[in-house]
């Protein structure tokens, strides 16, 4: 396998985390134990959200979301058929859920100048039938958030924030995930904060809050914990066990320990790692902007001056001058891993054709971003000026 300078992703730990991750493994107390309730408090005080649950993954909490709206102890539940918002430039679990809770996905182009949804056509896609938009946020950037929270209170509309690229970025000082009914968060191990996996689901709701916790864990009652049972209303029998009664369907998406042990080091340093990041981003553009071969083949996201973005990887729009293939092949070749945005465009992808998914013939934007758009790793690490030189010189003998 071929040794890249510049990977994708780079070892997130340091000695911290690991000796965190160490401890659970010693205490024995590997999964729903103290650390993932730390963390969950933690999550709550730092985002200014409410209703934390640790998960195994981003994408399972975005599942739960979509289980808790249709789930049959919801007071207004969505109904089958009911449409859910969600953009073309998106991943797999920010989608198939949608559909695996019997709802009808209706895809939203993205803005070109920010990777973001696209507001107009968002506005456009809008019907009686809607009832929900997952709003994903794009490697760390987003949307004009006063325009999309006009839109879902103009048509009173269900908003699950899709934060797992996102975690610790800003809109007008307020982070994101802290908008909708429901947010989720990732902690996957290229991501800005990292547990190895894991995930975590919040929601204002403290109904839903009941539902999610007893679907994290087989539907076991007991989920709820200390909470006031205001969901499940079923009548008691004698011979059921208190510690095995089960009042609701269930998964089990359990984080262990150590991945919330570790993910908890890791957010306490969170305001370190973005900056990091931001410096990182910040050079690697200006760097790249200013020579004159780079700057003639790339185009790099529209910044906002309200957004305070924790990046996740750089992303680079090529212009039509180039083969994106050639160039990305030679691009590895001379040591930079790369890969495309998020999915690319997720509407052109072979599975929907076998689930029958309705869809327009093409989205413009997402379509070009599928076609010319691609990003590289960003690091949690500092990189000095020899690497940005290197990288610029891979990139610039990679467009020769």
């Amino acid at each position: 396998m071929k040794k890249l300078s510049f990977p994708l992703i780079k070892n997130p730990f340091d000695e911290a985390d690991l000796k965190e991750g160490i401890k659970v493994i010693k205490s024995k107390q590997l999964t729903l134990s103290t650390k993932t309730t730390q963390i969950e408090k933690y999550f709550d005080k730092k985002f200014k959200v409410r209703n934390s649950t640790m998960l195994n993954s981003g994408s399972s909490a975005n599942l739960l979301a979509f289980q808790t709206l249709i789930n049959p102890y919801r007071k207004k539940r969505l109904e089958p058929g009911d449409e859910v918002l969600v953009p073309t430039l998106s991943w797999s679990t920010s989608f198939w859920p949608i559909v695996q809770s019997n709802l009808k996905p209706v895809f939203v182009d993205c803005n070109l100048k920010n990777l973001n949804i696209d507001i107009e056509d968002l506005k456009k896609k809008i019907t009686k039938k809607t009832k929900c938009l997952i709003l994903v946020h794009v490697l760390g950037h987003c949307a004009n958030m006063d325009e999309i929270m006009k839109i879902v209170k103009k048509h009173k509309l269900i908003l699950i924030e899709d934060n797992c690229e996102s975690i610790g970025s800003k809109y007008k000082n307020k982070y994101l995930g802290s908008y909708g009914d429901f947010a989720s968060f990732s902690f996957y191990t290229s991501h800005q904060v990292s547990g190895g996996e894991g995930g975590m689901l919040t929601c204002k709701n403290s109904d839903d809050f009941q539902i999610i916790r007893t679907l994290r864990s087989h539907g076991w009652i007991r989920e709820i914990g200390k909470n006031k049972n205001t969901v499940f209303k079923f009548k008691k029998s004698k011979y059921l066990d208190k510690k095995f009664t089960f009042c609701n369907s269930g998964y089990n998406l359990r984080p262990t320990e150590v991945s919330s042990a570790i993910a908890l080091s890791q957010l306490k340093k969170l305001d370190k790692i973005k900056k990091i990041r931001s410096d990182n981003y910040k050079k690697l553009k200006k760097i790249l902007k200013e020579d004159d071969k780079c700057s003639k083949y790339f185009e790099f996201i529209e910044e906002n001056k309200f957004v305070s973005e924790c990046w996740l990887s750089f992303p680079i729009i090529l212009k039509k001058k180039i083969d994106k293939i050639k160039f990305l092949n030679k691009l590895y070749k001379n040591g930079v891993e790369n890969r495309p945005i998020i999915s690319g465009d997720f509407s052109q992808q072979p599975a929907l054709n076998k689930y029958k998914i309705k869809k327009q013939k093409l989205y413009k934007n997402a379509d070009y971003i599928h076609k010319y758009g691609f990003y590289i790793g960003l690091y949690s690490e500092k990189l000095s000026n020899f690497d940005l030189k290197k990288l610029r010189k891979s990139f610039k003998k990679s467009l020769s």
